[in-house]
Parts: structure tokens; sequence; C-alpha cells
């Protein structure tokens, strides 16, 4: 597992999973890392032994610059009709969103195009301020966003927003995709490695089965009404409570004088709050 990548950097450690993407020269969305990128997936998913993925640059400019305009001119021109499956690109990043583990991209540089709708598949995206640039040109060559970017988009910035991007097809600066929703915070580059690191070691340190579930509940509530979102959540809720390690988490914390006022103030009285 983990064997013979030529386009990440791999390293794991106490459940965190870092991928580092080595494409040069500008880590171009291509075929060997696309394939790549599957096998990852794929890896991550069966290794009982990671809980978190975090995916950074090895070139601070670039995240992924976009899709190679060669292999979108080697796809078919005469297939035209509504499929009743996923595209290829398209099962490949519903796979990487719907990992059972958290997935955080780490963007310092340009991610554009198919780079930009692969970031839009992880669960959370932090970026660089006044470095990380965002975008869709697809329209400015008579094409539209085929990776995602149509229907991811609207559902982080809203209709009219994800229009401005994908229509006008101009760079997102990370303080505006952060104002937006397009990533979930920008923070100063010398930051943002430390925050994401320290989120992430707190996400692995959880139980698979919590991040797991709440990851399906969350996307749930996506998908379906509130009535039948609440009712998903109500029975993963029961699914983590069945887990041993829920029950002595919990019975831990009781223990350790949870639910007492001085406890429960800990964090604000260090903090001096």
């Amino acid at each position: 597992m983990y064997a013979d990548y030529r386009l990440f950097h791999l390293a794991v450690a106490d459940g965190v999973c870092r991928a580092t993407i080595d494409n040069p020269p500008i880590n171009l969305l291509d075929v060997p890392l696309w394939s790549e990128i599957d096998r990852l997936t794929r890896e991550v998913a069966a290794d009982d032994d990671v809980r978190v993925l975090i995916v950074d640059s090895a070139d601070p400019e670039f995240f992924v610059a976009h899709a190679d305009a060669g292999m979108i001119l080697d796809l078919p021109a005469d297939d035209i009709g509504l499929h009743d499956e996923l595209s290829p690109f398209h099962a490949a990043m519903e796979a990487f969103r719907l990992l059972p583990k958290a997935t955080i991209a780490v963007i310092e540089g340009i991610c554009r195009g198919g780079g930009s709708e692969w970031a839009m598949a992880f669960d959370l995206r932090y970026a660089a301020l006044d470095k990380a640039v965002f975008g869709q040109p697809e329209v400015a060559f008579g094409l539209i966003p085929g990776g995602g970017g149509t229907q991811r988009l609207p559902r982080l910035v809203g209709r009219g927003r994800a229009l401005e991007v994908i229509l006008g097809g101009r760079d997102v600066d990370a303080a505006t995709a952060e104002a937006w929703g397009y990533v979930d915070r920008a923070l100063p580059a010398d930051q943002l490695r430390s925050f994401v690191d320290k989120l992430a070691r707190r996400i692995a340190s959880c139980p698979q089965s919590a991040i797991t579930n709440a990851k399906r509940a969350v996307d749930a509530a996506l998908s379906s009404d509130v009535t039948t979102g609440l009712r998903i959540e109500d029975q993963l809720f029961r699914e983590t409570l069945a887990q041993p390690v829920a029950r002595e988490r919990l019975q831990a914390v009781i223990d350790a004088g949870a639910q007492t006022r001085e406890f429960e103030l800990g964090d604000r009285r260090r903090n001096g709050s």
C-alpha cells in the first residue's frame, strides 16, 4: 500500500495521510495524476490506520493548474447523448467525495478548472491569503466545466456567484473565496499548514465510525428534505452509540468531571475568556 507513486509524496502518521502533489511543471491534472488520485482514493478507503487525508502541493504556486487540454481533446466529439451512468472522471470525483475518511485540501497557489473541481470534492478546503486563486475558465474556450463544477459550485456559493465564476471566467482570490464559501477558511500563508495540521490531528483522534457517520449525516442534509435527513441522522447516531468506543469515551469524560461548572468552563478560563 502507498508504494510506487510517481506524482505524490506520501507520509502516514498518527491517523493522518499526507499526500503532496508533485507533477511538474504546473501540477497538470493529466491521465497519470488522475490515475494516482483514483488509486489513492481506494487505498486510503481501505486503510484502517488512516482517518484523515491531507492533500497539498510541492509547488507553492500551483495546487492543480487545470485539466490537461490534450486529454479533453482526446474525448469523442460525436457522443452528445445523456448517459445513464457517471462519466469516469465524475465517478472518480464522487468516489473521492464519498471517502469514509475526512479529506482536507491545502491550497497555496493556482487552482483552476479540473483542479478546482477536485478541490470541491474535498470535505474541507483551506487557502493561503494573497496566494491562492480559484477559477473555472472553460466557457471562454467554448466548453462548460465537465468535472462537477456546475453542480458543486452552486451548492457552495449559490447560483449567482457560481455563474459569475463560470461565465466570467476570472480568478477568485482566496479572501473572496472564503467570503463566498468556495473555501472554508483563508489564512496567512505562514499559518495555513499549522492550522490544518492541528485540525487534522484533532479529527484523527476521533473514532472512525463517528467520522464516517458524521459525513453521511451532513450529506443527507444536502440530498434530503429535513424530515428525511433527521431520520437518517437518528439512525446514524444510534449506529455510533452502539459502538463500544463511544460508550467508553462518554464514561471516561463523565469520570473526569464532565457536566460540572468547573470542567465545562475549563478551556474558557485557561484561554482568559
